[in-house]
């Protein structure tokens, strides 16, 4: 995770964020990321922190990084300039740490966990909006894993993790509308047990959610995602991370997955 101390709506990438109209209240970011950290690390988690940098607002979302597995990193391929001015800054972290910095062609766009999360030994990965599907083969044959590609046809859910939520190895959490329709049938053929969420509370980033054991940390709101999840068995965590919704993100977008 990292600090939310330089953290502004200075541009609009996605259709959530508006300088004008929408500005980020940095300090009171701060408090709704105080308040995950505690969660997170309460319910066992251990958090390792990256130092933030001024002129660098969304390096906080942590997620679009890369990918983590063991000792290899694969480093994103931004696709806006405005992010890519942070890729130096998290391939130093991960070499600091002993890491393979693993580089994606540099023509492949790709925004780590943000488009590419495992349900079981099958990695989902999203594409259109911020990854390109030719990202997909390689990531594969890296991890050696099955991949599917699935296509995102809304712009309001421009990367996986805001439509779509493992919750274990045989349970997601998504959002149908955020697919097209062959992207939905992949997600039903290859998800053992699916959880739809209405638009409401996918409106909300209901499905930005984070996994700690059977526990779910999400943005406060979501009653009826809620309500499907503790019917579940999983217990449910509310925290308001609204002051990131501005920038198109919630819990998940703040964390970056290290094993």
């Amino acid at each position: 995770m990292c600090p939310p101390d330089y953290y502004r709506i200075e541009y609009e990438i996605n259709p959530w964020m508006d300088r004008r109209r929408r500005p980020a209240d940095t300090s009171l970011a701060v408090k709704q990321w105080q308040a995950l950290y505690a969660r997170l690390t309460t319910l066992g988690a251990t958090v390792k922190l990256l130092t933030p940098v001024p002129g660098l607002p969304d390096l906080v979302f942590t997620a679009n990084a890369g990918l983590v597995a063991g000792e290899k990193f694969i480093r994103s391929n931004f696709r806006f300039p405005q992010r890519q001015r942070e890729i130096p800054v998290f391939e130093t972290w991960f070499k600091e740490r002993g890491c393979r910095i693993l580089p994606l062609p540099a023509a492949a766009c790709f925004e780590g966990e943000g488009d590419a999360l495992p349900v079981g030994k099958t990695l989902f990965a999203g594409y259109r909006m911020r990854s390109d599907i030719q990202s997909h083969q390689t990531i594969g044959e890296i991890l050696g894993c099955e991949v599917l590609s699935l296509e995102l046809a809304d712009p309001r859910f421009y990367h996986l993790d805001t439509c779509f939520c493992p919750l274990d190895g045989r349970t997601a959490l998504y959002f149908p509308e955020a697919f097209d329709e062959y992207g939905r049938k992949v997600v039903a053929a290859s998800v053992s047990e699916l959880i739809p969420v209405a638009a409401e509370d996918a409106l909300r980033f209901g499905c930005n959610a984070i996994m700690v054991g059977k526990d779910v940390v999400l943005q406060a709101g979501c009653e009826g995602l809620n309500r499907d999840l503790r019917r579940r068995g999983f217990t449910v965590h509310e925290l308001d991370l609204s002051e990131f919704h501005k920038a198109g993100g919630s819990a998940k977008c703040l964390v970056l997955r290290l094993n």
